[in-house]
């Protein structure tokens, strides 16, 4: 994540490296400077729609809110803390939430599996006991024909 000018092109010269963000991580790595991204916000730069969002995964966006609404620093470390914590609750839920949906599907599978095991024997007695279910054939005497 980088400050650039907004005349430069996207992937042209760039003012100041400002963080970095690896998505191949689990879970995402998102590093930002404090000081040099809250420098440029300072300036006016206006982050990206991405860099807003990965602003507020990590609380940045939070607490730069806070320091525009003019807290002290205590106030805005206690109030990071409580949003720490809410973010830690909300992943522990969202896990919770992810084992519960794997566990439904591994029984919605297994008596699918269940239910195909059953239909399964019911076919063989009746393939078993000779009858056929295609069509009759005419006999070879049948009908006369006209020549």
């Amino acid at each position: 994540m980088v400050a650039a000018d907004s005349r430069s092109p996207r992937d042209g010269r760039f003012i100041e490296s400002v963080g970095t963000y690896n998505p191949l991580r689990n879970p995402a790595e998102i590093k930002f400077n404090e000081e040099k991204a809250f420098k440029w916000l300072k300036r006016g730069a206006l982050p990206s729609d991405t860099v807003r969002s990965l602003l507020r995964k990590s609380g940045l966006w939070y607490k730069w809110y806070l320091m525009k609404k003019g807290l002290d620093g205590s106030a805005i470390a206690q109030k990071l803390s409580e949003w720490q914590a809410a973010q830690e609750a909300k992943l522990a839920r969202d896990a919770e939430r992810k084992q519960r949906r794997k566990v439904a599907k591994k029984a919605r599978s297994a008596e699918q599996e269940k239910k195909t095991k059953e239909a399964a024997p019911a076919a063989e007695p009746a393939q078993q006991a000779g009858t056929s279910t295609a069509a009759p054939q005419p006999e070879a005497g049948g009908t006369p024909t006209a020549s």
